[in-house]
């Protein structure tokens, strides 16, 4: 890893490219941080709201929607270095819903229609996300994405996400869509992840995570909710009209869904978070698991999470999100590979090279580390990706970064 740092000309233009998306009126504001060996840069421009208000300032509160996911994932990293967990241990002596699945013959036939699982759901089938049940956009309108959708169990959708107990009983009534460590999904293993972690500990995820992960990474702002006397630092969240672009309010800081603990502590997007707080978590990755001096995960855990865990066969499905989605996802997700928690990049498809990780958020947010040229990059906006605009800006930034290296 390179212990240089950025040249001054790279760094002056990757302000004006921040700047010029703020300036459009289509981003009200963004807090970046860019850090490579012992130099780091924070810029912050705009406000909090799309018609004025206050400044963004580095110490800003963002909703990491699926920036969540490389974060959460720790806690049960903390577990299997202390073989609380073992990787190939299966899950139904914790989660004793999961015992006796069912799957689908076909991923569009009706729920009825069904085979036995071929075997039990192991600890590793939920942490490489594959263990028979996600969020597939390629299968949106069929009966099971709709009783996904019907029983509340992803977050931001019609349907509030129950407390755990109850969140695992209706997870426990549906067949899964694929057999157990068959074909990589997203967004419901993450979740399954923090119930796991609760049962296993008995605690509540967010108390082990704060005491294991934020409490010695010092990340003070990090939780499933803000506190009121930090409110004031949570920007509003839009998500613009994507015919028209005019801003829709999707969450208010006050009275808002983060105003107030959740009754579900989601790792697969409910944290909030601050630049520094997620600088600090990646560049601990980064080290091998230690930060400033004190080991927070083992050496192998942080390269279980960092590389590609899934076989050719597993990653058709994340390639097929990829790249069969892009009129979706405006582009973003094209890594190829996934880690424990974390797109891992397999191929050089843009200018970030083979081995960076990291994630991207729905609510506009972007954090990867890259352990070839030593850089971490945290941006973080307040504009939903109902739009492109907020992507468009990740993918400008990470183009520009790149170019900043000394």
């Amino acid at each position: 890893m390179s212990e240089g740092g950025f040249t001054k000309t790279g760094l002056d233009r990757l302000r004006g490219v921040l700047a010029r998306h703020v300036d459009s009126g289509r981003i009200p504001g963004v807090v970046a941080l860019v850090s490579r060996g012992e130099e780091t840069h924070v810029e912050t421009l705009g406000t909090m709201r799309h018609d004025g208000g206050p400044p963004m300032r580095r110490d800003t509160i963002f909703r990491m929607a699926s920036t969540s996911k490389p974060v959460a994932h720790a806690a049960a990293m903390v577990l299997l270095d202390e073989c609380r967990l073992r990787l190939d241990d299966t899950v139904e002596e914790w989660l004793p819903e999961l015992a006796g699945r069912r799957v689908l013959t076909r991923i569009d036939g009706p729920l009825d229609d069904t085979v036995p699982a071929r075997r039990p759901i192991t600890v590793r089938d939920v942490l490489t996300s594959t263990f028979g049940l996600g969020m597939d956009m390629t299968a949106l309108g069929t009966p099971i994405m709709n009783a996904v959708f019907e029983q509340g169990l992803t977050p931001n959708l019609p349907v509030e996400m129950p407390e755990p107990d109850e969140w695992m009983r209706r997870l426990g009534t549906l067949p899964l869509m694929y057999q157990p460590g068959e074909r990589w999904q997203y967004q419901i293993s993450h979740d399954l992840l923090g119930v796991l972690v609760a049962r296993v500990t008995g605690r509540t995820y967010e108390a082990f995570l704060r005491e294991r992960v934020f409490g010695p990474l010092g990340m003070t702002d990090t939780g499933f909710h803000v506190p009121a006397e930090k409110i004031d630092r949570l920007p509003v969240l839009y998500a613009p009209d994507p015919q028209t672009g005019e801003f829709h309010v999707w969450d208010e800081a006050r009275d808002g869904r983060w105003s107030r603990p959740p009754a579900f502590q989601g790792g697969g997007g409910g944290l909030v978070s601050t630049a520094d707080d997620y600088h600090a978590y990646f560049r601990m990755l980064l080290n091998g698991g230690v930060h400033e001096g004190e080991r927070i995960l083992s050496r192998p855990a942080v390269e279980l999470m960092t590389t590609n865990r899934l076989t050719p066969e597993q990653q058709a499905a994340r390639h097929a999100m990829a790249v069969d989605n892009v009129h979706v996802s405006f582009g973003q997700g094209q890594h190829g590979g996934w880690g424990l928690g974390m797109a891992v990049r397999t191929h050089r498809g843009d200018y970030a090279p083979i081995g960076q990780f990291g994630w991207d958020g729905g609510s506009g947010t972007s954090t990867y580390a890259d352990p070839v040229t030593g850089v971490t990059g945290i941006l973080l906006t307040q504009v939903g990706a109902s739009v492109p605009d907020p992507i468009r800006l990740m993918h400008d930034f990470w183009t520009t970064l790149y170019q900043a290296i000394d």
